[in-house]
């Protein structure tokens, strides 16, 4: 089996060929668990935040949550790049210590604006550590592995985002709200360490060395301006004529990179990558169904506190039951996908999470009654999440060269960033004022069951088996 005179294929970790991937796994996962985690934990520090803040204005408030995704989301796909030409490893360890070190400056922020400028600084860290993860674990593994291994690196993040909230509730309750950045310093600690000692640095694409400038400044700018629309879009601080004027910003911007990585030697993005049909319509399913996930997620927060009047920690463990369905269906979800290819998984999952919204619609009533109403919804969403949305992740990385492993995965993250976005825009117009019922939760559910079957009409045309 370890004949010395095979040449070894590059590893990012192991200090040789034939050594356990699961190592190189968890270094990269800690660090993504975590980036994932401060995404929804601060839902549940913004109330705590705002009065340790009372000169802050709602709008000044609301950039602590809004600059963070809209720099995360801009900065994905530059930093997946930078990644494949400066070395997975390099841009990995660097994000992970801006992470670190920008978490501690947001519990130690005596000023909004101090908060929102490290803020800021924590959303670079995490857009360099993310796309840097996961082709690490993907140089890591053998392909025949490679399936479950990306289900469960989705199913991690997802665990994280969902149980942000709750845990976020209870470490702020009983620590402060500094806590909850604070909460990032062991566990990444230890990504960093492990990850200096362990990760060796894979083999470089044939563009090593070369950055495309213009074209991250370009994508920048049109993702930036996306977001920045969507994530203002109920804002009384911007009209809609600049809120048009962001969009056909973003619009122009997108037109100007692909003019330019037409022209380009070596383009951020290859735009050839978009001409693989699968690779294509994982990408528009990913920006669908990123905007269900984050819908209903911010619906069941509104519903279970507004219609139930649950307190924020009640309805965080009312909600729990699904991320702990996700991360085994995640796993049984990877071995299908790498055995029969991908749709195998995606379809039926989109199916189940539509169903999940169909209960909802139908079974859930006003009053509180949680293990008949509650329970089967969240299981239900658990089981299509776990089913869908690490697949996506794995479907999208599954055609990719090695040299393009991180920016191709970083397209597809982006792409879930914006949906994320626009899902969370949608809920706070639908079930974001006060007052809200039951019956103002009926549209979105027929919305969020809507977006669940295009998800899994798009998915019915991914091919990802191995022939």
């Amino acid at each position: 089996m370890n004949n010395p005179s095979v040449a070894p294929i590059p590893l990012a970790a192991g200090a040789q060929a034939g050594a356990s991937p699961w190592p190189v796994f968890w270094i990269a996962s800690i660090a993504v668990f975590l980036v994932s985690l401060d995404a929804t934990l601060l839902y549940a520090a913004f109330g705590p935040l705002g009065r340790s803040f009372p000169s802050a204005t709602p709008a000044d408030m609301s950039w602590v949550l809004n600059a963070y995704t809209i720099v995360y989301a801009a900065m994905l796909v530059p930093a997946g790049g930078l990644a494949d030409t400066h070395g997975r490893k390099r841009v990995f360890l660097i994000g992970v210590t801006l992470f670190l070190a920008a978490s501690a400056a947001c519990g130690m922020a005596d000023s909004v604006g101090l908060l929102i400028a490290a803020r800021v600084a924590q959303a670079l860290g995490a857009a360099l550590l993310t796309p840097a993860s996961l082709s690490i674990i993907l140089d890591a593994f053998p392909k025949e592995r490679r399936a479950v291994a990306v289900s469960l690196w989705g199913a991690v993040g997802g665990l994280a985002a969902a149980v942000g909230p709750s845990l976020g509730t209870t470490v702020i309750e009983h620590f402060g709200w500094p806590a909850a950045f604070y909460l990032n310093l062991p566990l990444g600690a230890v990504s960093l360490w492990y990850g200096a000692a362990r990760l060796r640095e894979a083999g470089g694409g044939a563009n090593k060395g070369r950055v495309d400038v213009v074209g991250m400044l370009l994508l920048i700018v049109a993702v930036g301006a996306f977001a920045m629309a969507i994530t203002q879009s109920e804002s009384p601080h911007w009209s809609r004529v600049e809120l048009t004027v962001l969009a056909l910003l973003g619009v122009a911007g997108l037109g100007a990179f692909i003019l330019w990585a037409r022209t380009a030697r070596a383009p951020l993005v290859d735009l050839a990558l978009f001409r693989n049909r699968s690779y294509s319509l994982v990408n528009l399913a990913t920006l669908v169904f990123g905007t269900a996930f984050a819908l209903m997620f911010f619906s069941y927060f509104a519903y279970l506190t507004n219609v139930w009047h649950y307190s924020l920690p009640a309805a965080g463990l009312a909600v729990t039951p699904g991320p702990l369905t996700v991360v085994p269906t995640a796993i049984i979800a990877g071995r299908i996908a790498g055995r029969y290819g991908h749709r195998r998984v995606l379809v039926p999952g989109a199916l189940i999470y539509a169903c999940s919204s169909l209960w909802l619609f139908s079974m859930v009533g006003s009053d509180p009654h949680y293990l008949a109403q509650w329970l089967p919804a969240v299981l239900l969403s658990g089981t299509g999440v776990g089913m869908v949305l690490p697949s996506l992740a794995g479907a999208a990385v599954a055609g990719l060269p090695p040299a393009q492993y991180a920016v191709g995965s970083a397209v597809n993250q982006a792409t879930r960033q914006l949906g994320s976005a626009l899902g969370v825009a949608i809920a706070v117009v639908l079930v974001g004022h006060a007052g809200v019922a039951r019956a103002d939760f009926l549209p979105l559910y027929v919305l969020h069951m809507g977006l669940a079957l295009l998800t899994c009409a798009l998915c019915l045309g991914v091919q990802t088996r191995r022939s």
